[in-house]
């Protein structure tokens, strides 16, 4: 009987024991799962935060570009938009950066059918591929994805035969370009020669009008672009160019004529292209990163100036 006890006691000890444990895990299960859920609810509440700092940020920045630029003759990048501006509160921080989508070349007015400047885009980015060492094919091809017709460009053109045999196929957009990224759909554009080509180019027009002449900033564009302006331009005027709009953002395009160390034959193309040129953009790329504790959101756009208020043309949260 004594045994039999002993037994029991052990028994209900060791249960007491695996029934102990498991209560055990389970508070702890319990306690970890709180904190998960805790953390999780923190983490979407900052990152919610995060994206409202980063939506301010942008938008901020166009309204203060609105405004800033509107009694402006000129934009340089020795103005104050130039410079990342950073903003902290108590919830957060904001970065932003703002670049100037009017210094690039405009791969949609590659195709445009009536008007003065129809060899001037299509001249300018053969320049700028042949520095770039881009075979000046892929420019055929490209504008054979924007224009509408079927005709196959006589420059290494193709058209939607081509893109409908690949595996898988699709169909040429025969319209323009509705993002950079889509370039690397056109038949020669790697995604490699896509990222190479982007500080230089953009897909967004000055103006909504279809039929307005492109222009390029002057007072902005990378060296890359001043060395495709015109045939002739070398690197030791696109950086004269560069010096003096440092020291002298140019207030109309005719001071061009009056930069040490460009000849007359290229000051003479710059002229004869100066309707082409500007020395005020008024296309910009803002990018607003906020960060909330361990939570980062970024906000890019473009916006396009000139009205009562900016006009948003892409909007981008990531």
């Amino acid at each position: 009987m004594t045994g039999r006890l002993k037994d029991r006691s052990g028994f209900a000890l060791v249960l007491t024991l695996v029934i102990t444990s498991l209560m055990v895990a389970v508070v702890v299960e319990m306690i970890h799962q709180v904190y998960v859920d805790v953390s999780l609810s923190r983490g979407f509440r900052d990152g919610q935060q995060a994206s409202i700092l980063a939506e301010s940020g942008v938008t901020g920045g166009a309204r203060l570009l609105q405004r800033a630029l509107s009694n402006r003759a000129y934009t340089s990048l020795s103005d104050k938009w130039a410079e990342p501006i950073k903003l902290d509160d108590e919830v957060g921080t904001v970065v932003i950066t703002i670049s100037e989508e009017s210094a690039k070349i405009n791969l949609n007015d590659l195709v445009f059918d009536t008007g003065v400047y129809k060899d001037f885009i299509p001249d300018v980015l053969k320049r700028l591929g042949s520095r770039l060492q881009l075979p000046e094919d892929r420019w055929g091809a490209l504008a054979d994805w924007i224009d509408s017709d079927e005709q196959p460009n006589s420059s290494g053109g193709v058209e939607n035969s081509y893109y409908r045999s690949l595996k898988p196929g699709y169909d040429a957009r025969n319209g323009k370009l509705a993002t950079l990224t889509e370039l690397s759909l056109v038949k020669g554009f790697t995604v490699e020669l896509v990222r190479s080509l982007q500080p230089f180019v953009t897909i967004w027009s000055w103006s909504e009008s279809p039929s307005a002449s492109p222009k390029i900033n002057i007072n902005t564009a990378p060296k890359e672009v001043l060395l495709a302006l015109v045939e002739g331009m070398d690197e030791r005027m696109a950086e004269s160019i560069m010096e003096r709009r440092r020291l002298t953002p140019f207030k109309n395009t005719g001071e061009l004529s009056n930069v040490s160390g460009i000849d007359a034959a290229v000051a003479g193309r710059l002229g004869g292209s100066s309707s082409l040129l500007t020395v005020k953009g008024v296309l910009f790329r803002i990018n607003a990163v906020a960060r909330v504790k361990d939570a980062a959101r970024t906000v890019e756009a473009v916006v396009r100036l000139g009205g009562n208020a900016p006009e948003y043309l892409s909007w981008r949260e990531y």
